[in-house]
């Protein structure tokens, strides 16, 4: 799961549609192939004089991009609230299947061993993307147009195809995506996970544009490219595939024991630099930071609506955070490949994996108005909502990626927030067992000094073994009794209904009790395993 917020805020279809390649890459770079995409959306509010333009853009981008390339986009969720006005939320989460026994890493060995491009050309599009995403937004923003990349998804499938089917040969040694600075930070890392030195002649790196300079091939961050290392003697068999595909196929360099970075161009060394300093060698920050929570002031009797109950339910459902998504998702190809089980619209998405029997659920969840009263329960909340998604369609949760969204950590306040946020966080996983296996960190986002709510988007997985035994949200039969499964204890503080009806945005959100969770999840399981049930649904947003 990886966000591409600075990108969508200044070219949406762009932004969504490189963040979505971006992460399919990082997938099938390491040998699995891709089956399932969601993604996490926050925008401003629904009034504002941006929020149609991005909002267009993004799902556009979304779905240009998963669609062509033929991977579902099985669901997902979107907010809107003022804190996103001026800073958008993209993060998409790409879920694989891979073989345990052919995993592919990007750790370079062999002195001698090529060092090979493969995939599209580089031009001139994304440079500075990197350094575009790690700082704040002001007024001038838009002027940063160009460091956004653009995406060709149709390229991304042979691309894809092309290195899968590399794979089965026993050719690739490392591989690795040329993401955020490019050519600069695929060929550094690999150097460094393998303690080796690599000389870079770029004269060989297929162009789309003339007379770039090294700092500008170095930096690109153009799109569906990867690097390898394979070993001399296999150059042939690699190259004759990538032809079949009609990509490009360049050996650029070869690995040495030097420890040191040599970049080539027009015959001169225009860099040459100690790999230590470029990949060991960023510095460690002890940041100050200050926890800030809400006061635990519960909303009195008095302070609730004198409206009729049947107006304030309509009010909530016209609200644009609990309508329907259905527009939203039903602008994505989430068919493709004809193994989605359980489609967009519930609590987490159903996919066969191909061939069995066997399923994966997939869910995207976070509470960021629960984060900003209190980081600590917001960040327990975000990831229990994750394990109870995938619960209530009978699944058994395996594990978490996360993408965590914040503002400026120089601030105090800001930094308190990523710290309580990340240890609710990992005291909810430890509680749940379930583990994090990856994520993705996305700062500054903030515009003139204002930042967004704290967001620990959580993408998580589950797994059904028997695809013949799975529950859904949706009653069934008339006359069928409904029951509430744990306390009800009527906190309605960082509700919905508190934070738009009454618009009173005080107070503690209500607290995540994790024996109780565990245990009534637990309980749901097993009703569903054994066929008690087949309908069932988390209490969150709205309420009952």
């Amino acid at each position: 799961m990886e966000s591409h917020n600075h990108p969508s805020f200044i070219e949406p279809y762009q932004g969504a549609a490189t963040g979505v390649g971006g992460i399919l890459r990082d997938v099938f770079t390491m040998g699995a192939r891709p089956v399932a995409l969601m993604n996490s959306l926050r925008f401003g509010e629904t009034s504002h004089n941006k929020t149609r333009h991005l909002l267009n853009g993004v799902v556009s981008g979304i779905g240009g991009y998963g669609n062509c390339i033929g991977v579902p986009t099985v669901g997902g969720e979107v907010e809107f609230n003022s804190s996103y006005n001026d800073n958008i939320l993209v993060n998409v989460m790409c879920v694989g299947v891979a073989e345990i026994d052919k995993i592919f890493y990007s750790k370079a060995s062999g002195v001698g061993n090529l060092v090979v491009y493969v995939g599209s050309k580089t031009g001139r599009d994304g440079i500075h993307g990197a350094t575009m995403a790690s700082s704040e937004f002001d007024d001038s923003s838009d002027e940063k147009r160009p460091t956004v990349q653009v995406g060709d998804p149709f390229s991304e499938k042979l691309l894809l195809e092309a290195c899968l089917e590399l794979m089965k040969e026993d050719v690739i040694i490392a591989i690795q995506d040329m993401g955020a600075a490019g050519l600069t930070s695929s060929s550094v890392e690999m150097a460094g996970k393998g303690n080796l030195g690599i000389e870079i002649d770029l004269d060989h790196v297929p162009c789309r544009e003339i007379n770039m300079s090294a700092y500008e091939i170095m930096l690109s961050e153009s799109q569906e490219r990867m690097l390898m290392i394979i070993e001399p003697k296999k150059e042939e068999i690699a190259k004759k595939i990538f032809e079949k595909w009609e990509l490009d196929f360049s050996v650029i360099g070869t690995l040495n024991d030097s420890k040191r970075l040599v970049i080539k161009r027009n015959k001169e060394i225009k860099a040459e630099i100690d790999i230590d300093i470029l990949e060991k060698g960023a510095p460690s920050y002890q940041r100050p930071y200050k926890i800030i929570n809400m006061k635990d002031c519960n909303i009195k009797e008095s302070d609730l609506s004198k409206e009729l109950p049947l107006t304030i339910i309509k009010q909530l459902v016209y609200s644009p955070n609990l309508s329907s998504r259905k527009w939203v998702w039903e602008q994505y190809d989430h068919m493709v490949m004809t193994d989605t089980v359980l489609n967009p619209g519930g609590d987490a998405a159903i996919i066969r994996i191909h061939g069995t029997n066997k399923g994966l659920a997939i869910t995207t969840d976070s509470t960021p108005r629960y984060c900003l009263a209190n980081p600590y329960e917001g960040g327990k909340q975000a990831v229990a909502e994750a394990w109870r998604n995938l619960i209530t369609v009978g699944s058994r949760p395996i594990a978490i990626t996360d993408c965590l969204n914040f503002g400026n950590p120089e601030k105090e306040e800001i930094m308190g927030q990523f710290a309580a946020a990340t240890q609710g966080m990992a005291h909810a996983c430890e509680e749940l067992d379930f583990p994090v296996v990856s994520g993705n960190v996305s700062l500054y986002n903030e515009t003139n000094g204002k930042g967004i709510n704290p967001t620990p988007a959580i993408g998580g997985v589950g797994v059904i073994d028997n695809l013949d035994i799975f529950s859904t949200h949706n009653f069934k039969r008339e006359d069928d009794n409904i029951f509430i499964i744990g306390k009800t204890p009527g906190s309605i503080n960082q509700s919905i209904y508190a934070t738009e009806i009454l618009q009173n945005k005080n107070g503690c959100p209500p607290k995540v009790n994790l024996a109780e969770e565990k245990n009534n999840g637990k309980a749901i399981q097993k009703l569903i395993k054994n066929k008690i049930i087949d309908t069932s649904h988390d209490i969150s947003d709205g309420g009952l």
